[in-house]
């Protein structure tokens, strides 16, 4: 078996090792189904509520996708200003660190006055979490860029702008590609809080009303579902990275 095979299924086996131990020891130790469900129990909720479940969950996809893409247009554009500009830099990093600072679960309530309760709070939340990593990675990418490098470029005749553009933006792509793959999980986070709260549909609102009625099985398929669309996710955006960013990994091991 190759190493290359070996690194395909060892995320496989692990998870099937997890959900091995898992079983065991419910059934070992008597855990009764209220307080820790099996994953039998859980994958049984998932098909018994399948349509529920995935009716919610495709809610949860779109708002997360929406919040996310409206986090990667705005965290690219501030973090180019940010990392461009030492004086921008100065100004507004405490800021953002503050406003990262707060829980946006306190944001939420807020939301709902503004806005009601519904898809565009679950937007802005996920918007609202995921925003910050790609503000700080695009930023931190050209703020790096080597002053020797500047000096070169500027003794060639390069302005600014052009440094901005033809380096320091490229230089930051790989912190951007990999900051896209912490920010969508953070979205998935940012949206199941909103549902959690103030939501009339989605995969939080769903594990919520299962809670109520002590349905635990299926507030655990919920969770498995939202962890299976948070590591596709990743996938997704692990793949753009080596097709857009390969360049900056050439030759390491």
């Amino acid at each position: 078996m190759t190493d290359a095979t070996k690194q395909r299924l060892a995320p496989w086996i692990a998870t099937a090792a997890l959900f091995l131990v898992w079983e065991l020891a419910c059934r070992v130790f008597g855990v009764p189904e209220f307080i820790l469900p099996t994953p039998s129990a859980s994958f049984a909720a998932l098909f018994e509520y399948f349509d529920a479940v995935m009716f919610n969950a495709s809610f949860t996809l779109w708002v997360t996708l929406v919040g996310f893409a409206i986090a990667v247009v705005f965290g690219l554009a501030l973090g180019v200003l940010v990392g461009a500009s030492a004086l921008t830099y100065a100004a507004l990093y405490p800021i953002l660190i503050g406003f990262n600072a707060i829980p946006k679960v306190a944001i939420v309530p807020i939301l709902v006055i503004w806005f009601g309760i519904g898809a565009v709070p679950a937007i802005l939340t996920a918007f609202l979490i995921s925003f910050f990593p790609i503000v700080v990675n695009v930023a931190t990418g050209i703020a790096t860029l080597e002053p020797e490098l500047k000096d070169v470029l500027r003794s060639l005749g390069a302005r600014p702008l052009d440094i901005l553009l033809k380096v320091g933006l490229p230089r930051s792509m790989p912190y951007f590609f990999a900051s896209l793959k912490v920010a969508v999980t953070l979205a998935f986070v940012g949206s199941i809080i909103s549902e959690t709260i103030a939501g009339n549909r989605g995969i939080g609102y769903l594990m919520m009303q299962a809670s109520s009625s002590f349905r635990v099985p299926l507030v655990f398929a919920g969770l498995i579902v939202v962890a299976v669309m948070g590591v596709g996710m990743y996938a997704v955006f692990a793949y753009v990275e080596r097709r857009m960013t390969g360049w900056a990994f050439r030759g390491q091991a």
